[in-house]
């Protein structure tokens, strides 16, 4: 009676600390969730963004030393230097300068009002120099003070002017000394900016001298000697003397900087950009939100909690180390968070397996959060070695994405890992789900068998289906697709974006109509040759062989702005680039490939890492052949999509190799080719559900960004689906029977028999001492 009475309390109490710890669980939750909200909006809000979304221009140099000598990285940091005063005269407050190898330079400008104006600051030598009438030189910029040479004067008439303070006052008193000497219309001072010997002269220059665009700013006639500062009198607008003000105080370039690279973003497009990749993502997320929910109850509910806290955190750590967000990165975030939900689909599948196995809810959440760890590190390991290689080898674009990936890597091992887990098991240990499985995770208490009576396994997902079998169909579906698109590569070739064949390319945007015929006729008015011209809704996407120069710029941009009232967006890629860019894609497919048989190999056996490779290659494959039927452009934002499958799909079949090992361990006999088989296809089918619930939020993340996301992105957008459906299937039914061939191989072999040597000691057996 009183063993009676004291069960009863003793479960009164536990239900107690039960309620008191869900109670204080939910308040955690609620705080996490309120500290997310608040979070979000300033960090947002202070985070840099990059030219594609707000705006601005980016230009990449090729810097050559003035007096023909090699560039040396003292030139070039002086260089890099001078550019960086001369943009904070500019008055852009997030500029990027990027020294690229040994002889190149990337600016990148967001924000910036006056294009024309910028270009011609950052690549104009600005060196200041003295001359006779003949072109003599008489002095340099050396005879000026270093701090402040210049500042903005006025004329006797009120005009605007340039001081400029002379620190060599002996210097220029014998200088004019001897000038005011010369023949009548011969005692001037020429003052030039970039003269270029064997070029100008001031006999061609003398009308235009002191005009805009000439690099002859003044002829003074000097009639006295003197020591005193000088003004220099043109016909300066107030902004051009301000700017003259800014290059000879930022001081001369060291090198001389050429063009070989550039794409201009009007701010509309970047405003028009970043809402359409917000309104993607969220709807991704969204969707992801749901499948969770409805695949794994309450579970998927923590999950979506610590999947915000993730996105929060990874803006927070892209703000903290003065990340500029671009709209590769933000492509980068969004199908992160597809992939990092997969730690948690894996960790959640083996949860539900422990609890079909008979275990109570928290020894199986306890089990499973330890069985899933290893195919969790191994997968984030294998993306972050393939971001790395992206962030060497790519450009520009592809390094923001690649920043973007790390980040992602290690917030997902922080958030999705290790919170998600804290999070269940507060909850677990309330003792609320024990009876709740259902609701839990999405097990029904039917489904689990009670193991002491004796009961055993009743749900095995797909325990009918036959992966191994299903081989020949999707092998045969491949070869087909990339046979055709190996044809037509033959045939047409890859429909090549101007990143890999040099040239420019120009987006108007426009609510006036636009046809192909009145495209063609403008470009021809323009002396432009066209190789593509694409119209979708309001963007017009014009392909042309011309590298345009800064002149033929601003006269395309002017001519499209006023005939069709459009914003011009306009990229341009020079022949040099363009080796670089098609040397870094080769190196970094193929590194990441090398990476990746070397660590599976490691971590697993040769066997693994051969099927995982020929699966990836399948992937890859599956891609371009996809891009040659379809006719996308095959461009940098391809190969970075290239890249991410890579990492992507490696991640898949390293579950499912984990699964097979975890399974072959425990099988403690002889091992048959029929009992590998068996033993592979057990494995399959225990991974399956996992493999489609992380295909689907990827896949929900992608066609977010397809349907909603700007067509800047399209053709990655494209590629990540292609290859993400590729990707799982190839994961299932290719890297596992590769696998299965060489495993299978292995154990035909029968091991070495050991050499007995006439010097061994043979060992004689007694009975009852060691037989």
């Amino acid at each position: 009676m009183n063993r009676g009475v004291n069960m009863k309390k003793k479960k009164n109490k536990l239900k107690k600390v039960g309620l008191k710890r869900t109670i204080i669980t939910t308040i955690v939750l609620t705080i996490l969730a309120v500290g997310i909200c608040f979070c979000f909006k300033p960090i947002f809000k202070n985070l840099k963004f990059g030219l594609d979304l707000q705006g601005g221009f980016e230009v990449l140099y090729e810097a050559k030393s003035i007096d023909g000598s090699k560039m040396t990285k003292e030139k070039m940091q002086a260089t890099y230097k001078t550019l960086s005063k001369r943009i904070d005269s500019l008055g852009v407050s997030e500029p990027e300068i990027i020294l690229e190898g040994n002889n190149k330079i990337r600016v990148k400008l967001a924000g910036v009002k006056n294009e024309e104006e910028a270009r011609k600051q950052l690549s104009t030598v600005a060196t200041l120099s003295f001359r006779d009438v003949n072109d003599n030189l008489l002095m340099t910029s050396d005879i000026l003070n270093s701090a402040n040479a210049a500042k903005v004067s006025e004329d006797a008439k009120g005009n605007p002017a340039v001081s400029l303070s002379i620190k060599d006052k002996d210097k220029f008193y014998n200088v004019t000394n001897r000038i005011k000497d010369y023949s009548n219309n011969n005692n001037i001072i020429v003052i030039w900016l970039d003269f270029q010997e064997g070029e100008d002269s001031y006999a061609s220059e003398q009308q235009k001298c002191g005009t805009t665009g000439s690099s002859c700013l003044s002829a003074a006639t000097v009639s006295q000697a003197f020591a005193s500062d000088v003004i220099i009198q043109g016909n300066f607008s107030k902004e051009e003397a301000t700017n003259l003000v800014d290059l000879i105080n930022s001081g001369s370039l060291p090198s001389k900087l050429t063009e070989i690279s550039s794409k201009t973003v009007e701010a509309s497009f970047g405003d028009n950009t970043l809402n359409k990749i917000v309104i993607a993502g969220v709807i991704g997320m969204l969707l992801i939100v749901v499948t969770l929910t409805f695949f794994y109850h309450f579970s998927g509910f923590i999950s979506t909690i610590c999947m915000l806290i993730y996105t929060i955190l990874v803006f927070g750590v892209f703000w903290t180390i003065g990340g500029v967000l671009t709209l590769p990165g933000i492509a980068a975030l969004i199908l992160g968070i597809g992939m990092a939900v997969d730690s948690n689909v894996i960790t959640f599948s083996r949860i539900k397996d422990e609890l079909y196995k008979g275990k109570g809810v928290e020894t199986a959440c306890k089990l499973g959060t330890k069985e899933s760890l290893s195919s969790i590190i191994d997968a984030n390991i294998t993306t972050l070695l393939v971001a790395i290689i992206m962030f060497i080898f790519g450009e520009s674009s592809i390094k923001g994405y690649a920043t973007m990936s790390i980040i992602t890597v290690f917030v997902t091992m922080f958030t999705m890992v290790f919170l998600t887990r804290y999070l269940l098991d507060l909850f677990v240990k309330t003792k609320f789900f024990d009876s709740r499985p259902n609701l839990f995770i999405g097990v029904s208490k039917n489904d689990i068998p009670d193991v002491n009576k004796g009961e055993t396994i009743k749900v095995e997902p797909f325990k009918k289906v036959n992966f191994i079998s299903k081989t020949k169909f999707f092998a045969t579906f491949s070869i087909i697709v990339i046979v055709v698109g190996a044809v037509l590569v033959g045939v047409k070739g890859f429909n090549l974006g101007v990143d890999f064949k040099s040239g420019s390319d120009i987006a108007l945007v426009t609510s006036e109509k636009v046809n192909k015929t009145e495209i063609e006729k403008d470009l021809k008015e323009l002396n432009l040759t066209s190789t593509e011209i694409t119209i979708a809704d309001e963007q017009t996407d014009i392909l042309i062989s011309n590298v345009l120069n800064d002149t033929e710029l601003k006269t395309v941009k002017n001519y499209f702005k006023t005939k069709y009232n459009a914003s011009v967006d306009i990229g341009v890629i020079s022949n040099v680039v363009k080796q670089d860019l098609i040397k870094n894609a080769i190196y970094s497919v193929l590194l990441s490939l090398i990476g990746i048989i070397i660590y599976v190999s490691i971590r697993f056996k040769f066997s693994y890492a051969i099927g995982g490779i020929v699966a990836l290659l399948h992937d890859v494959l599956m891609m371009f052949a996809v891009f040659a039927i379809t006719r996308l452009e095959v461009n940098t934002m391809f190969i970075a999509a290239v890249l991410a499958i890579i990492g992507y799909s490696i991640n898949d079949t390293i579950v499912c190799f984990d699964r097979i090992r975890e399974n072959l361990k425990q099988y403690d006999k002889k091992l048959t080719k029929e009992k590998l088989k068996e033993i592979v296809n057990k494995s399959l089918q225990e991974t399956f559900t996992r493999t489609i619930v992380t295909a689907l939020t990827t896949i929900f993340c992608i066609i977010g960004l397809m349907l909603f996301g700007p067509k800047d992105i399209f053709a990655f957008d494209t590629a990540m689906l292609v290859g993400s459906i590729a990707g799982t299937y190839s994961s299932i039914f290719i890297a596992i029977n590769i696998f299965l061939f060489f495993e299978s191989k292995n154990l035909n072999k029968t091991p070495k028999a050991k050499k007995v040597y006439k010097d061994d000691v043979e060992e004689k057996l007694v009975k009852g001492v060691n037989c």
